[in-house]
């Protein structure tokens, strides 16, 4: 049995990183088992897999704008749909069920990357556009839970432990993944016809699945709540998109919420970028295989207690202070990146990454969620997806401009830094303290009638 002084030093080393609650815990292990799609799929093996096997028969710039397209038309995809379903669940209160349905949705197109042979490069890219749609609406509503599971001044602390926990969860299944399809021998894999790397897709789509099932377990549905207007009959088919006029001409209100909005959508442009498009980009100027996945690896296990301490620095400077360190860091990783030759230079790159990547995203996040109100969650982060996902277009839809106008992605690399100089200017106009208190009042305002 584990002494209660252990158990009380435990305890407190949870609470300080804000993990001291099961349901808390529960929620968070959902970025775990999501982030190894992120990793394995997203970043690291299925953009080297389909450059060098599915569009083999593509010439190796081909290929990156095929990928790039990709990436492209999921973001169009959930940009589309996120504020319809994130009404929808507010409306049905249905945020839990919405979120296994889209889980369940990609998991099966990751299931079927199993199947992806060599010059199946349209088959690929339809299955990796259904994945992502379905891994990135399912996180609309896991964010979406967010304000309803702890307190506005647990936020960022909780926000940022989520990110950690997915770069466990994440690091864990692709060092897994690394292992055997490096060395397939070791562990009784046929090297033939690419199989160690198929099985990562069914190893990501098991994970995923089963690390799905304590947040539906135990984090509890939020209480289905209408306003007074909606106390009578609701349509189901109808109240969403009267909430989403409502709600679009109610961001005029919450001026300061909006601003985040728009911040967001310049700067994450720039982040998701460097995500999605680096291990493309390594494969295409000759970086190998193994030190493109060991660089990403850097990121997962170092990027972990850079986002506890990202948590950390939120509460000593504000997370929006906390953010514009991130983006400076960022406009730096650019600069590297263009000049980058080497794994080594890959290397430094992602430490560099792993030191803002987490952070800076979640108490984006929590920054957002802290000024809105929490009754509209469901909807606030359907139009935080769309703005999130837009910013999935830009980047990639800019190198594959440069490949066509240059046969290269190099001279891509500079243009993302103008994503974070225009973000941070726009970030600067965000008043939080305001911004807080508008979302506090309309809360106290607003009468809520149970269903």
């Amino acid at each position: 049995m584990t002494p209660p002084a252990q158990r009380g030093r435990g305890g407190a080393l949870l609470a300080k990183l804000g993990l001291d609650r099961s349901d808390v815990r529960a929620w968070a292990l959902y970025d775990w088992a999501i982030s190894a799609f992120q990793t394995s799929v997203q970043v690291a093996l299925l953009p080297i897999f389909f450059v060098k096997v599915a569009a083999a028969t593509l010439p190796a710039a081909s290929a990156t704008q095929r990928w790039a397209i990709a990436n492209t038309i999921a973001a169009l995809v959930v940009a589309i749909i996120s504020p319809i379903l994130g009404a929808l669940s507010d409306v049905a209160g249905a945020k839990k069920r919405f979120l296994a349905g889209f889980a369940l949705l990609g998991i099966a197109a990751v299931f079927g990357l199993f199947f992806v042979n060599r010059g199946d490069h349209v088959l690929a890219a339809w299955l990796y556009v259904i994945a992502t749609v379905g891994a990135t609406a399912s996180f609309v509503f896991y964010e979406s839970l967010l304000p309803h599971l702890v307190a506005p001044d647990q936020l960022d602390r909780v926000s940022t432990a989520g990110y950690a926990v997915g770069y466990i969860g994440g690091g864990l299944l692709l060092a897994l993944n690394l292992a055997w399809v490096l060395s397939p021998a070791t562990f009784g894999i046929s090297p033939d016809n690419n199989l160690p790397v198929r099985l990562s897709f069914v190893s990501v789509a098991v994970w995923w699945f089963v690390f799905m099932i304590p947040l539906l377990r135990h984090v509890k549905e939020p209480p289905l709540m209408r306003e007074p207007d909606e106390s009578g009959t609701v349509s189901l088919l109808v109240t969403p998109f009267v909430r989403l006029g409502e709600t679009l001409r109610s961001l005029r209100t919450f001026k300061p919420a909006f601003l985040m909005l728009l911040a967001f959508l310049v700067y994450n442009d720039g982040i998701q970028t460097i995500i999605r498009m680096a291990t493309a980009y390594g494969t295409e100027i000759g970086i190998g295989e193994s030190s493109l996945i060991t660089a990403i690896l850097i990121v997962q296990f170092a990027g972990m207690p850079f986002s506890f301490l990202y948590g950390q620095l939120a509460e000593r400077i504000g997370a929006k202070r906390a953010v514009f360190l991130g983006l400076l860091a960022y406009a730096g990783i650019s600069v590297i990146g263009y000049f980058m030759k080497s794994a080594r230079d890959f290397y430094i790159l992602a430490f560099l990454v792993s030191m803002v990547q987490g952070g800076t995203q979640a108490l984006s996040r929590s920054l957002f969620a802290s000024m809105i109100p929490a009754h509209k969650s469901g909807e606030f982060f359907g139009f935080y997806s769309v703005f999130e996902k837009f910013a999935s277009v830009f980047g990639p839809l800019l190198f594959a401009i440069a490949i066509e106008q240059t046969g290269s992605s190099r001279s891509a690399i500079l243009g993302v830094i103008a994503f974070f100089a225009i973000g941070a200017l726009i970030l600067s106009r965000v008043d939080v303290a305001e911004g807080r208190r508008l979302a506090q009042e309309a809360e106290r305002a607003i009468r809520i009638v149970p269903s």
